[in-house]
């Protein structure tokens, strides 16, 4: 019997849908934006809200395609939800009008969920191995010896809200400008600030990078026109990457931003962000790559 899963983030919804044998039917994203402008206990915005509805009523129709039921679609919500203070309220009129159930999550639940699914169809080496999910709101540090979990932390640091923090000149509301190198700087001081509360001990061998902006960045890096998981999957990440990204976007106005990215204009306005809490996690684990993973949290719920 196929199996759905969804995961309401912070900047996107994702759709996931498995046979018996684990095999993927069905795999989508859709950047919604639920974080936009929330703040550490904001509400979310009537617009966001309606495109998640919308959003979530095609992928009940997508799931009923391959005969999974919506009451039986395991979806949760994460960062944003958690700040939310309409979410439960805003959850309850979704599952009266799709039949879908969200279940907000904990960061500590989401860090483990993440880490369950990041390592489907990757070959890692054997030791300890650190597991970045980056999000809009938060991001999830993992570390885990491949059987278990050794310690994990949920920081709440994500491309969505730093951009909204740090990155914003007051002309605009979502989208920053040309960004000042004197933001950036204080947007790196804070990164690394949250990242030292994390001792990433012992040493990692291998780091696997998860989420949106992680296979963005490495789908540019490819440089894709159209986005393709099984080239993005178990792709290398590297510092030299990220610092040249941050280079390029640093001076960017909104529209250089978005054709640099084909595969996911929609995300171009938080890369920047993105980008530099990818390299300071790196620079902390002392390594000089991530592996990229097209997994996580959805595949971690289908177990």
């Amino acid at each position: 019997m196929p199996r759905a899963s969804i995961d309401i983030g912070s900047n996107s919804l994702l759709l996931t849908i498995v046979d018996d044998d684990g095999a993927i039917l069905h795999d989508e994203a859709t950047v919604v934006g639920l974080g936009r402008g929330l703040g550490d206990r904001g509400l979310f915005k009537p617009d966001r809200m309606k495109a998640g509805e919308q959003t979530l009523a095609k992928y009940g129709e997508i799931a009923a395609g391959h005969g999974v039921e919506a009451r039986s679609i395991q979806a949760v919500a994460t960062s944003a939800a958690r700040r939310a203070m309409n979410a439960e309220h805003w959850f309850r009129k979704v599952q009266l009008e799709t039949g879908i159930r969200v279940r907000i999550i904990s960061g500590d639940e989401e860090a483990r969920l993440t880490a369950l699914g990041a390592f489907r169809d990757l070959e890692v080496a054997d030791g300890p191995s650190l597991v970045i999910d980056l999000g809009g709101g938060s991001t999830e540090l993992v570390l885990s010896n491949g059987t278990e979990v050794l310690s994990r932390k949920s920081l709440e640091i994500g491309s969505v809200r730093l951009t909204e923090t740090f990155l914003l000149d007051g002309s605009s509301t979502w989208a920053p400008g040309v960004v000042d190198p004197a933001m950036l700087a204080r947007l790196r001081d804070h990164v690394d600030e949250a990242v030292a509360t994390f001792p990433i001990s012992p040493r990692p061998r291998t780091v696997i990078g998860v989420a949106g902006t992680v296979t963005t960045l490495a789908a540019t890096a490819l440089d894709l026109d159209t986005y393709d998981s099984e080239r993005v999957h178990g792709s290398l990440l590297t510092q030299a990457h990220l610092r040249k990204f941050v280079d390029l976007l640093l001076p960017a106005t909104p529209e250089e931003r978005r054709a640099m990215v084909p595969t996911s204009p929609p995300r171009a306005d938080f890369l920047l962000a993105g980008a530099t809490i990818l390299e300071r996690v790196l620079i902390a684990s002392r390594r000089q790559h991530m592996v990229v993973s097209d997994r996580g949290l959805r595949f971690g719920l289908l177990g």
